[in-house]
């Protein structure tokens, strides 16, 4: 993102101070722009210059480039199950969280979902990938049905807001303890052991 800003802007490490995790990358973007003073009228392009950029970013061989502990086996038993639709929330843009995902060979789980494309508020999303999993031939079911997983305050306050459930996993930039305080009904580690995150999906004695 920051070597599209330059491209467009000439303007280096254009979001050193902007907060990025947890965040869409369209917020992302208006906050940099506005630290700026660059008119949204101008942002038009960044997208697909920052969409070339990624994708040559992806090529090269990196260690730092892997699956977290866990979740391809996670995302294989939960795609397995008759009771599980899975999607995909993100704060990315659409096109982005396909070529980071297609890289991995994990973009084959998800059917549908919502992206930084939908809103910049990532409040709003939960309802709009609730929405898109009918359109999608998928179930109608409740808030409290829906599970959200992520790795920052932000991800659990989406799903608060929309009446899901938020499950924290510490393999991002913030810490158990803060993920707990932000009100995760659960937190894990990181997703390794599968059998205690299919306990969520037990029967819960309040259902």
């Amino acid at each position: 993102m920051a070597r599209a800003f330059e491209d467009l802007f000439a303007i280096a490490d254009g979001f050193r101070d902007v907060p990025m995790a947890g965040r869409t990358d369209t917020s992302i973007l208006s906050n940099a722009a506005a630290a700026h003073g660059i008119p949204p009228a101008n942002l038009v392009p960044f997208q697909d210059v920052y969409l070339a950029h990624l994708e040559r970013e992806l090529k090269p061989p990196n260690p730092r480039k892997l699956v977290l502990p866990g979740v391809r086996a996670l995302l294989d038993e939960l795609a397995s199950r008759g009771d599980v639709y899975l999607a995909l929330l993100t704060g990315n843009y659409q096109k982005a969280a396909r070529l980071k995902l297609e890289h991995f060979d994990l973009w084959k789980y998800f059917q549908c979902g919502a992206f930084a494309d939908d809103g910049a508020d990532r409040n709003s999303l939960v309802p709009v990938a609730m929405a898109r999993i009918r359109e999608c031939g998928g179930p109608t079911v409740s808030p409290r049905d829906v599970i959200v997983i992520g790795d920052t305050p932000h991800d659990v306050a989406c799903a608060q807001v929309a009446r899901a459930r938020g499950i924290g996993v510490a393999t991002g930039p913030f810490s158990m303890a803060q993920l707990r305080e932000s009100g995760a009904e659960s937190v894990f580690e990181d997703l390794s052991d599968t059998n205690a995150f299919l306990r969520l999906l037990e029967p819960r004695r309040d259902a």
